[in-house]
C-alpha cells in the first residue's frame, strides 16, 4: 500500500513558503478596462448570458454574391467585371465546350468504350469563370469536375480522351489511372486522385511551400477544388486550420451543387452553408452565385488577390446545381425527382444567362452559338476517334512513375510476377494473346 512520505520533526520547522508562480502568490491587479479580457482573446467580457448559430447579424443567412440575372441582365447597384469581348468570348467558349464534351464522353462509357466517366453538367461557369480568374501557374488541386480548369489552360480535348482511354498518348497518367482523373505538371495541375477530399489538406500545403519560395511568394496562390460532401470530412478542417493557422496562400473553391453523392446538401450540415465555416478559422469568406460566371469571376479574382497579398487563405462557396447524376455509377433520379431537374435546367442555365449577357452587348449571336457546337461536336468526335486507335502504353510503364526514387521491393515484386505470368500463358492462352495485343509493343519486351 502507497503511504506518503513524511519529513522528520526536526526539518519540518524549517519548510516555509517559498514565493512562487502560482496564482495564490500574485498580487491581484485592477484590469484597465471595467471588465478586462481573457489572456488568450481580444473578446469583451459580459455579465450577459449570450447564445449565437449564425455568423451574420440578428441569425440572419450570409448573402449570395450575384452580378447579372437569369435573363443576363445586371443587378440593380452591380459592378460588372472589366473585360473586353474577346476575354468574355472566350469564357462562354470554354463554358459551351464543357458540355458538348460531357455528351460524348458520358456516352462512350455507356457503350462500354470507357469505365467510368463522370460530368460537370450545371456547374460550367463555376469552373470555367473561377478558371479564368486565376493565374496560369496558379497550383491548382482539383476534385474531379474541374477538367474545364485545364481545357481553360490549353490543355486540349484529345489530352482528356486519351487519359479517360489510358492510351499510349495519356501524358497525365501512362494508362495508370481511371477516367476523369487528370493531371498536368507543366499547367501547374495536380494530378487529381479518388479518395475524397484528399487534395484540401495538401493544398494547405503546397500554399505554404509557395510562400516559403522567393521566387514565387506573392505571386501564386494554391488553390484547391471540392464539393459540399468533401467539406464534411474531416480533411476540410485539418486543409482550413493548417491554412489559416500557420498562414498560407490556399484558395479554397467549395462548389455546394446540392448533392455530396444521394446525400442532399441538407441533409450534410444544420449551419449556414460551407460558407459559415470560414469565419470560423477567421478566414476572408464569400458565397457567389455558382450559376452567375461573372460573379464567380469577380469573386475568385478578388479572392486571389486577398490571398496572394495578406498571404493567408481565403474560402469562396460557389452555390449551384448538379444537373447531372453523380458519375456514371449512379442513378441521380432514385433519390430526386426528375422534375426538379428539368426545372433548374431550364430556370438556371448558367450557359442561358451568359449567352444573353454577350448577345445583348453584341459579342455573341445565335448563328455563332451553332456554329461552335458544331465545332465543337466534331473536334471531340474526331478526338474520341484517334484515341481509339491508340493502344495502350507499354506493359512496363505500369510499373514506372508511381514513386519517386527507386522501385520499391513490394512493385519489383509484382513487376516479376506479371512477367512470369506473361511469359506462361501470352503465347499460349488466347485471351491473353489478345489482351496483349492492346498494349505498345504487345508485351514484345517481356515474351523474348
Amino acid at each position: 500500500m502507497f503511504r506518503p512520505t513524511r519529513l522528520p520533526p526536526t526539518l519540518r520547522r524549517f519548510t516555509v513558503p517559498r514565493a512562487c508562480r502560482g496564482v495564490a502568490s500574485v498580487t491581484p491587479v485592477l484590469p484597465e478596462h471595467s471588465h478586462g479580457n481573457l489572456p488568450s482573446s481580444q473578446s469583451p467580457i459580459t455579465p450577459k448570458m449570450h447564445f449565437f448559430n449564425s455568423v451574420m447579424e440578428a441569425g440572419k443567412q450570409i448573402p449570395t454574391y450575384r452580378v447579372i440575372d437569369g435573363a443576363g441582365q445586371p443587378l440593380e447597384g452591380a459592378e460588372v467585371p472589366e473585360m473586353d469581348r474577346d476575354f468574355a468570348r472566350n469564357i462562354y467558349e470554354h463554358m459551351a465546350q464543357l458540355p458538348i464534351l460531357d455528351d460524348v464522353l458520358y456516352n462512350l462509357q455507356r457503350q462500354g468504350r470507357i469505365s467510368f466517366y463522370i460530368t460537370a453538367y450545371g456547374e460550367e461557369a463555376t469552373v470555367i469563370g473561377s478558371a479564368a480568374a486565376l493565374a496560369p501557374d496558379d497550383e491548382v488541386l482539383a476534385q474531379y469536375r474541374e477538367s474545364g480548369v485545364l481545357l481553360y489552360r490549353g490543355f486540349g480535348v484529345d489530352g482528356l480522351i486519351n487519359q479517360c482511354y489510358g492510351t499510349s498518348l495519356d501524358t497525365c497518367t501512362k494508362g495508370k489511372q481511371m477516367p476523369a482523373h487528370y493531371g498536368s505538371k507543366e499547367l501547374h495541375f495536380h494530378t487529381i486522385s479518388s479518395p475524397l477530399a484528399t487534395q484540401i489538406p495538401q493544398a494547405a500545403g503546397v500554399g505554404f511551400a509557395l510562400k516559403r519560395d522567393p521566387s514565387r511568394r506573392g505571386k501564386n496562390c494554391a488553390v484547391t477544388y471540392f464539393g459540399d460532401g468533401a467539406a464534411s470530412e474531416g480533411d476540410f478542417h485539418a486543409g482550413m486550420l493548417l491554412a489559416s493557422t500557420i498562414p498560407s496562400p490556399t484558395l479554397f473553391i467549395a462548389r455546394n451543387n446540392g448533392f455530396a453523392i444521394s446525400t442532399p446538401s441538407s441533409e450534410q450540415y444544420y449551419g449556414d452553408g460551407i460558407a459559415a465555416r470560414g469565419a470560423g478559422y477567421g478566414v476572408h469568406t464569400i458565397r457567389v452565385d455558382g450559376n452567375d460566371v461573372l460573379a464567380v469571376y469577380s469573386a475568385v479574382k478578388e479572392a486571389r488577390r486577398r490571398c496572394i497579398e495578406e498571404g493567408r487563405a481565403v474560402l469562396v462557396e460557389s452555390v449551384t446545381y448538379r444537373v447531372g447524376h453523380h458519375s456514371t455509377s449512379d442513378d441521380s433520379f432514385a433519390y430526386r425527382p426528375r422534375k426538379e431537374v428539368e426545372e433548374r435546367k431550364r430556370l438556371d442555365n448558367p450557359l442561358v444567362r451568359f449567352r444573353l449577357f454577350l448577345e445583348a452587348r453584341g459579342w455573341w449571336s445565335k448563328d455563332e452559338d451553332e456554329a461552335l457546337k458544331a465545332r465543337v461536336k466534331a473536334e471531340v468526335h474526331a478526338a474520341y476517334k484517334r484515341a481509339e486507335e491508340q493502344q495502350r502504353p507499354e506493359l512496363k510503364e505500369m510499373f514506372t512513375d508511381v514513386y519517386g526514387g527507386e522501385q520499391p521491393w513490394n512493385l519489383r515484386a509484382q513487376e516479376a510476377e506479371l512477367r512470369g505470368l506473361v511469359r506462361k500463358y501470352g503465347r499460349s492462352w488466347e485471351p491473353w494473346k489478345a489482351e496483349l495485343k492492346k498494349f505498345k509493343g504487345e508485351g514484345k519486351e517481356w515474351l523474348d
